[in-house]
């Protein structure tokens, strides 16, 4: 979970909608794919509803700047959508945080490159 004050935002102002969900905006997808896991269906569906209709405008405003120059504010914008990738599945097919009939299965990412 993020840490923040009244004062604080942790994704760029455009996007203050988005901060209640700021605690998305994970570095790593193993992070991202321990919260999906560890979240209900509802948390998964609120997520999903605050930032799908929302995906255009974040496109275009990371599309102003560099991947490897992004702010620190939209490099969380990316992370927060990249954890969306994670939850579309579960949302608009599976129904559960889970893979359907994978047991005890997981991927392990053997090498990622954080920004």
């Amino acid at each position: 979970m993020s840490i923040r004050t009244a004062n604080t935002t942790m994704l760029p102002f455009e996007f203050a909608d988005l901060e209640p969900f700021a605690d998305w905006a994970l570095p790593l997808e193993g992070q991202r794919y321990a919260k999906r896991l560890t979240s209900s269906m509802d948390e998964l569906q609120a997520f999903y509803d605050a930032a799908f209709p929302r995906i255009d405008d974040a496109v275009a405003y990371l599309d102003r700047y560099p991947l490897n120059a992004l702010p620190v504010d939209a490099s969380r914008l990316l992370w927060l959508y990249c954890s969306l990738v994670t939850v579309t599945f579960p949302i608009e097919v599976w129904h559960q945080p889970n893979v359907p009939d994978a047991g005890a299965s997981s991927i392990d990412c053997v090498v990622e490159f954080p920004s």
